[in-house]
């Protein structure tokens, strides 16, 4: 029942337009029996159903609670990397995004205690992936991002962004380019700061 209502109203999604998604993603957030499904229905791979999941699953991490996926991080994790459709890779690569900055944060949060190491490895290798191959710059922005927050704790990402930056993405789009400037110099700063 639960499965098949979500999928109907994911189906009554016209377009991205910002009250369709806060339509659904407040229905979900006021069921959160319904995030299971909504993150099967993400990776439905195939489907472009699976693309409007993704939008809302996206839109619940981003304004309703991000600690709703906490759950999920397993299966999240594990397949962001099978993702074709770039309108359901650009979400989910925002949320790896949340992840990251709740993950890095001074403050103590439920991320910070739930997402494990084998999780964080998954994300930054799908980040690296994305990064190589054709995407969007929305991707490549929150890609750069998320791969640079992981990078403060793990010592060899850095050089592997900056390599990738300096030789790929400063060559592609202004906006690729300009993430990628701003990447680059937040990456010096962090090494000064440590030296």
């Amino acid at each position: 029942m639960d499965s098949e209502y979500l999928i109907q109203e994911l189906n009554n999604i016209e377009n991205a337009k910002r009250d369709n998604r806060q339509r659904v993603a407040n229905i979900v957030s006021e069921r959160p029996e319904l995030i299971a499904p909504l993150v099967k229905t993400t990776f439905l791979v195939d489907d472009k159903v699976s693309v409007r999941a993704a939008w809302i699953l996206e839109w619940i991490c981003t304004h309703n609670n991000l600690n709703l996926i906490l759950p999920y991080l397993d299966e999240f994790t594990s397949n962001i990397k099978h993702l074709k459709f770039d309108s359901a890779i650009r979400p989910c690569a925002k949320i790896c995004e949340h992840l990251a900055i709740a993950f890095t944060s001074k403050k103590e949060n439920l991320v910070k205690q739930q997402l494990k190491e084998k999780q964080i490895q998954l994300i930054i290798e799908t980040g690296f992936d994305w990064l190589i191959t054709p995407q969007k710059i929305a991707v490549r922005a929150y890609t750069m991002n998320f791969l640079y927050l992981f990078g403060l704790s793990k010592d060899w990402i850095h050089p592997e962004l900056k390599h990738l930056i300096s030789t790929k993405i400063i060559h592609e789009s202004k906006g690729c380019k300009a993430r990628g400037r701003h990447v680059l110099e937040a990456i010096e700063k962090h090494q000064k700061s440590t030296q």
